[in-house]
């Protein structure tokens, strides 16, 4: 009997202790299960805390829409300038350069800024006059930095312009001193007695630019005629007429001649009138002497200034337009010596392609 007592205690307490163990394996399951499903929160939690800070850092990649009104050297080089400023300064691999050009034409300008706009891009790079005006009217809010544009006002029908669009607006200017391009015309012809002043009527800053350096070589004693032209159709044609009717042909900075400057070496050149030109792209095409900038320079420094309205460093609002720091007289050896022209030794060779 004690032996069977003692049978059923022991048996009892066998029950009791398996009973112990198996809730003491249950709840250390369940806790375990608590803890990792409390870390798997708190990763994402964390997660979504660094996708919300990169949003609001802006960190992380960007697309950037450029619009080139046309492939020249002088528009080429901006934008080339202003893409190695960018991806030098954000990285290659985060930056999506979405890259268009209009051939000359603004309803196609038009058409690749509103598919920027529809793709919500992070900017866009307006390269000329054109694009710039086409940008400025597709969008108030997807911030627009034009280059190789000469002045603002003009462009955008700002009255006193003081330097700041105060819009989403903002850039580079490739305006060069029209008094100093006046006066270098003097310096090389100063027997010269008329000025033909060679423009595209369909860019507002060309006009602009004639009207301004028409002034100061007036004041030199120049007689001088405009002479316009619609677009490349009829470039030849007044061409001829201002090559027979000037001893010197000054054209600014236009897209349009700068996309054509064979047409109008072909013109001048037999004739023996020189052509002072706004820009070394021309210059280099037909001119024989230019005072100009880097294009290349101004490029980069608007993509400085991309890079500080993408990082959140700069209000874009807030950004006044900037100007090539330094100009330069350059010459193109092959015309200058073909025309007779003797230039001093304070300018610098163009280096023309063979």
């Amino acid at each position: 009997m004690k032996k069977l007592l003692a049978l059923m205690l022991a048996l009892g307490m066998t029950v009791s202790l398996a009973a112990c163990g198996g809730t003491d394996s249950a709840d250390t399951a369940s806790e375990a299960e608590t803890t990792e499903e409390s870390a798997e929160t708190a990763d994402a939690a964390e997660d979504t805390a660094d996708a919300a800070a990169a949003e609001t850092s802006g960190d992380g990649t960007y697309v950037i829409g450029i619009c080139q009104l046309v492939q020249h050297e002088a528009l080429d080089a901006a934008t080339q300038g202003f893409k190695d400023a960018v991806t030098e300064a954000l990285g290659e691999e985060n930056v999506t350069f979405d890259e268009q050009n209009a051939s000359n034409d603004s309803a196609t300008c038009a058409t690749i800024i509103n598919q920027f706009v529809s793709n919500n891009v992070d900017l866009i790079l307006a390269n000329a006059t054109a694009p710039l005006q086409a940008a400025a009217q597709g969008t108030d809010s997807i911030p627009v930095l034009g280059t190789s544009v000469t002045e603002y006002g003009v462009a955008l029908d700002i009255d006193d312009f003081d330097g700041l669009v105060g819009t989403n607006v903002s850039g580079t200017s490739d305006l060069a001193p029209l008094d100093q391009q006046a006066a270098m015309l003097n310096e090389l012809f100063p027997d010269a007695s008329t000025v033909g002043l060679l423009f595209c009527s369909a860019e507002a800053n060309s006009q602009y630019q004639v009207d301004t350096v028409q002034g100061y070589l007036e004041e030199l004693g120049y007689t001088c005629n405009q002479y316009s032209f619609s677009d490349s159709n009829d470039l030849a044609a007044v061409a001829t007429t201002a090559a027979s009717e000037s001893d010197v042909i000054y054209v600014p900075t236009d897209n349009t001649v700068a996309s054509n400057t064979e047409i109008l070496r072909n013109i001048c050149e037999p004739a023996g009138v020189p052509v002072i030109a706004g820009e070394e792209g021309i210059c280099s095409g037909c001119g024989v002497a230019t005072l100009s900038i880097s294009y290349y320079d101004l490029g980069v420094a608007t993509g400085q200034m991309a890079v500080k309205v993408l990082t959140g460093e700069a209000d874009i609002s807030e950004m006044p337009i900037e100007y090539a720091p330094e100009f330069t007289k350059k010459y193109n050896p092959e015309l200058a010596e073909a025309m007779g022209v003797t230039i001093p030794d304070d300018y610098v060779a163009i280096e023309t392609a063979e």
